[in-house]
């Protein structure tokens, strides 16, 4: 039986934001209240999800006539790397790629690029959906498709965008939440207690923000001692250290990246219940989803994934399931704004909250900000990891700054987002 406590958490989550699919939403308190369902009973759940899955993400409608794809250009200049669009009517979109485009450029290029090429940019969901099939590109599932095919998407919906002289949030959503609630994302996790916990201060202290996600657990990405675990009872102790540093009135997160096995994950969540952490990320390997709802199950603790995932399968089973509380697509590593919101649509159908994982580098904390203004069911903070980029740009309606733990969201045409000619000139076509 799901608690009481997740049943409040998530309904207090999406009130308000229950318009967008044109389905009826399925509260949490009713549906998810058994962690079980008859065959019939989930059945119809899969049917419910699937439905959502089949509507168009994309406005179609906005745009009376074709808008032929002449030209894709992905430009380099040192390290950095933008994607230019080109109608045959002239108009142009442009996108900031996620630095890790470095490894995956020949994909841009050889894989995806010619797909393209004269197709109309009004069956953006259609073509997304194809291009997955086209030269049986689904065999580079990942990173490595995702991150080039959402640099592509995000030119176009610029381009579109502007065509439309509309933001990129009004192409995709119904809503146009310009106040994006953040929380600061820290790592640190293989530093020792006292130097993590200072560490996570000099973060907090950077920006006036209410919210904090903490990391937990000793996974560390860069350490390649295969015998490494970390300080034994780190995290038992940095739990209730954030929390009587901080008080009540900061939000408090926690994000294990997948290191914990069920009866870990079982351990350090009741502690983040004890010190009311507000929901727990990852805490087992992300596609290991029966053992996901297997912790959901006894934790009252919202239980939140997806990240990593590349696919809807487990996403898909995971909401059929009510094994999951907060959907979190990355929106370049899952190919894209559409794609990401079919994510969360899904979740937004059973009641349940998307809070997409941020990428950094490039102008991932605007792209965030833009998907997060479109969604229905988006939750009050959002992953933030500074304002820092290479790209030489302007932002006139989201100057970057946060006040009193807000950052404003794009609402220009397009991406909102002017850059720099000059900045774009040093960069040479690949």
């Amino acid at each position: 039986m799901k608690s009481t406590t997740r049943r409040q958490f998530l309904t207090s989550a999406v009130t308000g934001g229950m318009a967008l699919t044109g389905l009826p939403v399925i509260s949490s308190c009713t549906a998810g209240s058994n962690s079980s369902f008859s065959s019939e009973e989930l059945e119809a759940r899969f049917e419910k999800l699937d439905k959502v899955l089949k509507q168009p993400v994309f406005k179609k409608n906005l745009f009376p006539s074709p808008v032929t794809i002449e030209s894709l250009e992905l430009l380099k200049y040192n390290n950095n790397y933008l994607c230019r669009v080109r109608s045959t009517d002239g108009a142009e979109g442009i996108s900031v790629a996620h630095p890790d485009i470095s490894f995956f450029y020949p994909i841009f290029l050889r894989k995806l690029r010619s797909f393209f090429i004269g197709q109309d940019a009004r069956e953006l969901d259609l073509i997304l959906e194809m291009v997955i099939r086209y030269n049986l590109n689904f065999r580079l599932d990942g990173m490595c498709l995702g991150l080039p095919l959402a640099t592509i998407e995000f030119a176009i919906l610029d381009m579109m965008g502007k065509i439309a002289d509309k933001p990129v949030a009004l192409l995709i959503g119904d809503n146009l939440n310009t106040d994006v609630g953040l929380y600061m994302a820290t790592e640190f996790r293989e530093l020792p207690l006292e130097e993590h916990f200072a560490k996570i201060k000099e973060e907090v202290a950077r920006y006036d923000v209410n919210a904090l996600k903490i990391k937990v657990g000793f996974m560390w990405g860069g350490n390649r001692d295969i015998h490494y675990k970390g300080i034994p009872g780190k995290s038992e102790k940095l739990i209730p250290m954030v929390r009587e540093h901080y008080g009540g009135n900061m939000a408090l997160y926690a994000d294990a990246n997948g290191y914990y096995d069920v009866a870990d994950t079982i351990r350090i969540g009741r502690i983040l219940e004890e010190n009311k952490y507000r929901y727990f990320e990852e805490p087992v390997m992300f596609n290991y989803f029966e053992d996901i709802k297997k912790v959901s199950d006894v934790l009252t603790i919202p239980i939140a994934n997806g990240e990593q995932d590349q696919g809807f399968y487990n996403f898909r089973w995971l909401l059929a399931n009510d094994g999951i509380d907060i959907v979190q697509p990355d929106t370049y590593y899952f190919g894209g704004f559409v794609r990401s919101m079919r994510v969360a649509l899904m979740a937004h159908a059973f009641g349940k909250t998307c809070v997409p994982h941020m990428s950094g580098g490039g102008l991932g904390f605007l792209y965030n900000a833009i998907f997060v203004s479109s969604l229905p069911n988006a939750d009050p903070h959002h992953e933030f990891k500074r304002f820092d980029t290479r790209v030489v740009y302007e932002c006139p309606t989201a100057p970057p700054k946060v006040e009193n733990g807000i950052m404003k969201a794009p609402t220009g045409p397009g991406m909102g987002v002017m850059i720099d000619p000059e900045f774009i000139a040093k960069h040479e076509a690949m």
